[in-house]
């Protein structure tokens, strides 16, 4: 998970929601890379789960199945914001640290 995100997270380094729309290969590295981040999140035990009780589980499996199985409808604003404001606190929040504002 923490791989992905982290991947997620370099590609949008020093662009714009923008190119987002401009960019095919920019939108399926971060689609695949999300994808991968919930897929990751599925696989987590319960007894995994519960020794992170702040990450919202159901929502990244949820978001990897939006982009799965819905390639035809993916909302790049929801995309975007998922990689510039849900990874960073999940990163955190995997790697144990105290969660920045």
């Amino acid at each position: 998970m923490i791989e992905a995100a982290e991947d997620a997270r370099a590609f949008v380094q020093g662009r714009q929601r923008a190119d987002l729309d401009q960019d095919r290969m920019l939108s399926l590295a971060l689609t695949r890379a999300v994808e991968i981040v919930g897929e990751a999140a599925a696989q987590v035990s319960a007894a995994g789960r519960a020794e992170m009780p702040g990450v919202p589980w159901q929502q990244v499996v949820g978001m990897r199945n939006r982009l799965v199985h819905a390639y035809f409808d993916i909302n790049l604003d929801i995309l975007w914001d998922t990689v510039e404001l849900a990874l960073p606190s999940l990163l955190a929040q995997l790697r144990g640290l105290p969660e920045q504002e």
